[in-house]
């Protein structure tokens, strides 16, 4: 069990994470939603101790260490591996460092997207380096696997086969953390939802709960959100002086 207890981020004067507590159990896949700036980067980069913050952060009941981190990966579109060294050189790097890695997931997922072995990190588009982040979070054998904007810069049939075989490769233990914006595309994908807003969660439900209810997840964060259809129309008028 992953669990946040009372997480308090400050940037400054500025209060990034407000009194956040939570609990991840392990076999979940989980959707972080939120506005521009609610704080979802922030909250992962406090789990991974990126950032230091007010409260307790806690696996199995223990403080995140380097004794135990391992057990978390990261999956980050501003890219954490070393630009100069090939994928092949990143695999060597990962199966030595970490005891669960999977050489067979990451074979796989580098047939998947066709990307190359051999050529060196920064000659990779966004979109090849955004998959190998992917990649080497899900081979890394760890039992938590966050994802923080991961598909930028893939087009949307590679995202959808992606979300198939995700979902046909992962283990009743491990737990994925996805942050983004494609609301509808993983509508289907994920069986949680985390709603945060202005540093606060703000929703948290299952999607059989809402399948009992009738709602579609966006309709769920619209409703959360207290979206107004009618600021489209409203913009407009002030624009142009005319009704939409």
């Amino acid at each position: 069990m992953l669990k946040l207890d009372h997480i308090n981020k400050f940037y400054g004067m500025r209060q990034a994470l407000n009194d956040v507590s939570l609990e991840l159990p392990r076999g979940e896949i989980v959707g972080l939603f939120g506005e521009n700036g609610a704080g979802k980067t922030t909250l992962m980069k406090c789990i991974f101790g990126f950032h230091g913050y007010r409260g307790a952060i806690t696996l199995d009941g223990e403080p995140i260490t380097t004794k135990n981190i391992a057990k978390l990966s990261f999956a980050t579109s501003e890219h954490s591996f070393f630009p100069n060294l090939s994928a092949a050189a990143h695999r060597d790097f990962y199966a030595n460092h970490f005891d669960g890695f999977s050489d067979k997931r990451y074979t796989a997922l580098m047939d998947f997207f066709a990307l190359p072995k051999h050529k060196p990190l920064r000659a990779f588009s966004t979109g090849q380096k955004n998959q190998f982040e992917v990649i080497l979070a899900l081979s890394q054998g760890a039992d938590y696997i966050f994802m923080d904007e991961p598909f930028a810069g893939n087009d949307i049939f590679n995202r959808e086969d992606f979300y198939k075989v995700l979902l046909g490769i992962l283990e009743p233990h491990e737990t994925v953390v996805l942050s983004t914006h494609l609301i509808e595309e993983v509508s289907d994908f994920i069986g949680r939802a985390l709603l945060l807003r202005t540093g606060s969660i703000i929703g948290d439900v299952t999607t059989d709960t809402l399948d009992g209810e009738g709602l579609s997840l966006v309709d769920y964060i619209k409703n959360t959100y207290s979206y107004r259809a009618d600021r489209v129309s409203r913009a407009l008028h002030t624009l142009t002086g005319e009704d939409e």
